[in-house]
């Protein structure tokens, strides 16, 4: 773990005062904005300079000043776990492919890191992401935290951590449908009632290889091959993990398999598998995020710009 730096203790030149109740941490390699608004995290919140949140049970406030961090004391650890500041960004940046694409991808996102989210808290959010946007995906989230969730507050501010499998086993679909979650509540209720009861144990999953892992994840309700990739990646740190939803499929598609017919699922799921490497994952979330932020509509196809130098896959 990087060693952490007390606030009033001396910094660089160049950064600014730490303030009061802060300490500051190193976060070398690291981008905050793009790590907490690429979609793999819904409850992240602007606050002046920074963002807040919940890390678990935890109130957090979160600013970047340059290579340092700022967070509340007694926290820097945990926050240095959440970030993934230990990830080792140039040894993951050397294992993508060398085509354009990736590359402007990797441009565009450097900095971005693959949270270590709770497994509970992933794996639940993934479940209400069905046939959803960000921006909704977030406002369910806000909504489940604020009526079930446990309250923390930040300087005054409230905040909410989001509800273990247990409470919400003891919610009614009505409830969890008033928080905008449609058929999915049914789903996330029937998940969080098969955790609390120990019928399914997180714990162990997380201790499966990752075959196993994603089978034992879709016997959940509501999660399929891609709801359960999303959780390996983002609840249970497997990097490997390259979840295909439709931006992706666009980028596969529209990129790496320009102008070639009958395309089948399971071709595109063997091609990441195998082309994108041990850090798989961290290449499909700069691919994602990059397409999503750059790409000017769904209905069009790719700049292009986008496509590969190298010959079609």
């Amino acid at each position: 773990m990087a060693a952490v730096r007390r606030a009033g203790a001396p910094v660089e030149s160049r950064a600014p005062a730490v303030t009061e109740g802060l300490a500051t941490i190193p976060a070398i390699d690291f981008d905050l904005v793009q790590t907490l608004e690429c979609g793999q995290v819904f409850h992240w919140q602007r606050e002046g300079a920074g963002f807040v949140g919940a890390v678990a049970n935890e109130a957090v406030y979160v600013e970047q000043q340059g290579g340092n961090l700022l967070v509340p004391m007694g926290t820097e650890a945990a926050v240095a776990r959440y970030l993934a500041l230990d990830h080792p960004l140039p040894v993951i940046y050397a294992s993508f492919p060398a085509d354009s694409a990736m590359q402007q991808a990797l441009e565009f996102c450097r900095g971005l890191r693959i949270l270590r989210q709770p497994a509970w808290e992933c794996l639940a959010t993934f479940i209400t992401s069905s046939m959803k946007q960000v921006a909704h995906i977030a406002q369910m989230s806000h909504a489940i935290r604020s009526r079930f969730g446990e309250r923390l507050s930040w300087r005054e501010r409230p905040l909410y951590a989001y509800p273990t499998p247990e409470r919400m086993a003891e919610l009614s679909e009505e409830d969890l449908r008033a928080c905008g979650l449609g058929y999915r509540a049914k789903n996330l209720l029937g998940s969080a009632r098969r955790i609390a009861s120990g019928e399914v144990d997180i714990s162990a999953i997380a201790r499966m290889d990752f075959a196993e892992a994603r089978e034992a994840l879709c016997g959940l309700p509501g999660v399929g091959e891609k709801v359960a990739n999303c959780a390996l990646l983002f609840g249970f740190e497997r990097v490997e993990a390259f979840p295909i939803d439709v931006w992706i499929e666009r980028v596969l598609r529209e990129i790496y398999f320009r102008g070639k017919r009958r395309v089948t699922a399971k071709r595109l799921r063997d091609f990441s598998q195998t082309y994108f490497g041990a850090y798989g994952g961290y290449a499909q979330q700069y691919l994602f995020h990059h397409a999503r932020k750059t790409w000017r509509a769904a209905e069009k196809p790719a700049p292009r710009k986008m496509q590969p130098r190298e010959k079609s896959v």
